[in-house]
């Protein structure tokens, strides 16, 4: 009994002595002088890539008629714009969004069915961006009524995320080590560092979407009609919260 009582005793103080000592090294850690930095770098890049939304909206009292028009009209302008992309680049069309909705109006207080409206969305991703105008403007030819959103990208965002967070690493030393020069202090590894990218156009995107019977009446005419768009520029930023211990 008495072995039993006195390794307990050894072992508690072992265990003791282990908190303690780390509680001293939290301590000692917690007391330690740093200095934050917060640092950004950026850069605008030309777009190289742009996914145009259009929308086919058709509408009836039947919802078998509305359906068999809307793929009628969907076939004809997927058809039109694979003509304008080129697989090999990675260039591709799809359907985002598909919805058939019962549409009502209201008399005496009644709701009364009025029809149906067949909705699709067909996202078209190219690098031909100069074609982007004619792809508008074919789309609506051949019978889409809507272009939802136009968004400008650039293909290798990563690469160039990767290079501004090392241009704004080495902002934020450089800064911390100035810091700490004028304290009469130098750095002693790092407390934390916080890093994230982003993107956005630094110009607005225009478009102006004409009536299909002024695309109509261009194309009779002979005359080649684009939709003006402008792509304006991408403005990538590297944002970095850092601190550093000093010495």
């Amino acid at each position: 009994m008495k072995k039993i009582f006195v390794s307990a005793i050894i072992l508690g103080l072992i265990a003791g002595i282990s908190t303690a000592a780390a509680n001293a090294a939290a301590d000692n850690t917690e007391e330690r002088g740093y200095i934050t930095v917060n640092t950004q770098a950026n850069k605008e890049l030309s777009p190289d890539m742009v996914e145009i939304s259009i929308a086919v909206e058709t509408y009836d009292k039947s919802m078998q008629n509305a359906v068999a028009q809307n793929k009628e009209i969907s076939d004809k302008v997927q058809a039109v714009l694979k003509t304008l992309i080129n697989s090999q680049n990675m260039d591709y069309i799809k359907t985002s969004d598909f919805s058939a909705t019962p549409l009502y109006n209201y008399v005496n207080k009644k709701r009364v069915f009025d029809k149906y409206e067949v909705s699709n969305t067909i996202i078209v991703h190219t690098k031909n961006i100069d074609k982007a105008g004619e792809m508008i403007d074919k789309a609506i030819a051949a019978g889409a009524t809507n272009v939802n959103n136009l968004n400008f990208s650039v293909s290798d965002y990563e690469a160039q995320c990767d290079e501004l967070l090392t241009l704004a690493v080495t902002k934020a030393k450089n800064q911390a080590n100035a810091v700490a020069k004028g304290a009469g202090a130098v750095l002693d590894g790092v407390k934390y560092m916080n890093a994230s990218c982003n993107s956005g156009a630094t110009s607005r995107v225009y478009y102006n979407l004409m009536a299909k019977n002024a695309v109509s009446d261009s194309a009779e005419a002979g005359m080649s009609s684009s939709t003006p768009i402008s792509a304006g520029r991408i403005k990538v930023q590297a944002t970095l919260n850092s601190a550093f211990f000093v010495k």
